[in-house]
């Protein structure tokens, strides 16, 4: 893959929590490229690494080490203010917490990127994300009115009705059962066939792994395995590897 075609890259990616005898590097020199219209996922034992290195490539944390991109723009050593910026109009993000406003309808809290940056929404786009995630029927209720899976979803239309480079998803079904966790997957798929999305996931499950074009394995902050075309079987394999290898 030529950087030109990366949708993200990182270099050298270093990051450390603790300090002295207690210190643990989260992150030692990952070097990463994620492809445009690419579902990439990333798994690895607990402790890994697999979060710190979605949130230092999403702009939400700052590496010790190394260096960022999206797009052609380096986050490193942006301003507090240009960045977030790029993570309100170029970034969405999906996570285990839906992170939905109590008081805001489903649709206002789909539309809140776009109320945030003083602009309309593509009515187009936005009629798209809401029929393909099936929430026609409950735009007007609030977050305490609809269950887990339509408050996932409703996460998930605000994180890609602004047409982001990427979309970051971080355990987002955690907290779902199997048929949410399968309904909010395949629209992450739909996302990437059908949209042009660039995904971004972490997570421990192999069956959600299995859905990304390739998935990334993370031990002791380190890139150490790499799986394209995966299924769930292939997917558990590497990681009763990898945790045995911890052991």
């Amino acid at each position: 893959m030529t950087p030109k075609s990366a949708a993200i890259r990182a270099t050298g990616l270093g990051k450390r929590y603790g300090s002295g005898d207690s210190q643990v590097a989260a992150l030692a020199g990952v070097d990463v490229r994620f492809g445009r219209e690419e579902f990439t996922a990333i798994m690895g034992p607990s402790g890994s690494g697999k979060s710190t290195l979605l949130h230092c490539v999403a702009g939400l944390d700052e590496p010790d080490e190394g260096r960022v991109w999206i797009g052609d723009t380096e986050l490193t050593g942006l301003r507090d203010d240009a960045l977030t910026r790029l993570r309100r109009d170029r970034v969405g993000f999906v996570f285990q917490a839906f992170n939905l406003l109590p008081a805001l309808t489903a649709l206002e809290n789909i539309t809140l990127p776009f109320d945030l940056a003083g602009r309309q929404p593509d009515r187009s786009m936005l009629a798209r994300v809401i029929a393909a995630l099936d929430l026609r029927d409950r735009l007007g209720h609030r977050p305490s009115q609809l269950s887990g899976g339509q408050q996932q979803r409703v996460a998930c239309a605000r994180a890609l009705v602004t047409r982001p480079d990427v979309v970051f998803a971080d355990e987002p079904t955690g907290s779902l059962d199997s048929a949410a966790s399968a309904e909010l997957l395949g629209f992450l798929r739909r996302s990437v066939d059908e949209l042009g999305q660039t995904v971004v996931l972490v997570t421990h499950e192999p069956s959600a792994a299995a859905w990304a074009d390739r998935v990334l394995f993370l031990k002791d902050g380190r890139l150490v395995d790499e799986l394209t075309a995966p299924n769930a079987d292939r997917v558990l394999e590497r990681m009763k590897f990898l945790e045995k290898a911890a052991v």
